[in-house]
């Protein structure tokens, strides 16, 4: 007699990768590796499955085969489907596309990483949604999908329940995002620390928002960006910041801006949400002591701050992702 199902807690999320072949394998290994770095009170938060249109090698960008156990079949079971890009833009197999369709009808997260962003265009996916790719193949993208509303110049879009990422990195910050969306900033934070790259990339998609984040083009002002985190609640302004840097003010904001897409202002201020964020759901501090030691200043502030990235209050985040044990 088959044993029934094992059921699942209710934070735990299920995750199925889609190797389009050839694939990357480092594309392959982003998911698998920060959602399996989730852990919610002591337990996984995701369960990650790779699947193919037929389970068993599956060739790799690097000529390599990868032995893929689990067919589409995981596509039903998940709450998310990642298409992990590969050497290729042609066109993908007509049961992906299929299993993209009925994932979308269904309701379902759909992301890509890089190339991946092809199979969702064709599968209908993005038409009339932002999206983005990796840039060498932007221009491809746009010519064969002229639908779709193609973001130069950023990392990841969300757009309703579909996310995109551009090249192979990018897919680490759309991984985190969905951590966050998830779990909380507090969570995000830990696997982004655990996997040794950035928690919130500066000028950054926030939580529940639909906006693109820039890149970072150059490390110049790295060290004054350290030293903003250390002294988020301070007030602290573009004076100071220049003066920690060695430059006009003139100067930072120029270069700010080049290097990581928004002003000094504006990548503060994202901090700060960051950091309220955190600070809800870490620690049972009032909103008022939250908003002065995210450097917000008052409750009012933190409130119109975190509304307008999230759509919650301050006590709706805090309910919806306290890390807290529950009072007995």
């Amino acid at each position: 007699m088959t044993a029934p199902p094992r059921a699942r807690p209710a934070h735990v999320r299920r995750v199925a990768v889609i190797a389009v072949p050839p694939v990357s394998m480092f594309n392959l290994a982003i998911p698998e590796m920060l959602f399996g770095k989730v852990e919610i009170d002591g337990a996984p938060g995701y369960e990650t499955v790779i699947c193919a249109p037929d389970p068993g090698p599956v060739t790799t960008a690097g000529g390599l085969d990868l032995v893929v156990p689990r067919g589409l079949d995981a596509v039903e079971e998940a709450d998310t489907v990642v298409l992990a890009g590969g050497g290729t833009s042609t066109g993908p197999d007509p049961r992906i596309l299929d299993a993209l369709r009925t994932a979308a009808a269904s309701g379902k997260r759909i992301a890509s990483i890089c190339t991946g962003a092809f199979a969702l265009a064709e599968a209908g996916l993005l038409d009339g949604r932002a999206a983005t790719t990796y840039w060498a193949y932007r221009s491809l993208l746009a010519a064969r999908h002229p639908a779709v509303d193609l973001q130069d110049d950023v990392l990841f879009v969300q757009d309703g329940p579909v996310l995109t990422s551009s090249g192979y990195a990018a897919g680490i910050d759309l991984c985190l995002h969905v951590i966050r969306t998830d779990h909380g900033a507090a969570v995000a934070n830990t696997v982004a620390r655990l996997a040794l790259v950035a928690p919130v990339r500066p000028g950054g998609q926030t939580q529940f928002t639909q906006t693109p984040l820039p890149p970072e083009r150059g490390v110049s002002f790295a060290d004054t960006r350290a030293w903003a985190m250390e002294h988020l609640d301070e007030p602290l302004g573009l004076t100071d910041l220049a003066r920690h840097a060695g430059v006009s003010v003139r100067t930072l904001s120029r270069r700010f801006h080049a290097e990581t897409g928004v002003s000094p202002l504006q990548w503060l201020l994202h901090q700060r949400v960051e950091r309220a964020k955190e600070l809800l759901e870490t620690t049972a501090l009032a909103v008022d002591g939250v908003a002065r030691a995210s450097g917000l200043g008052t409750a009012d502030s933190l409130r119109r701050h975190l509304l307008r990235r999230t759509g919650l209050t301050p006590s709706g985040y805090r309910s919806s992702f306290s890390r807290l044990p529950a009072p007995l």
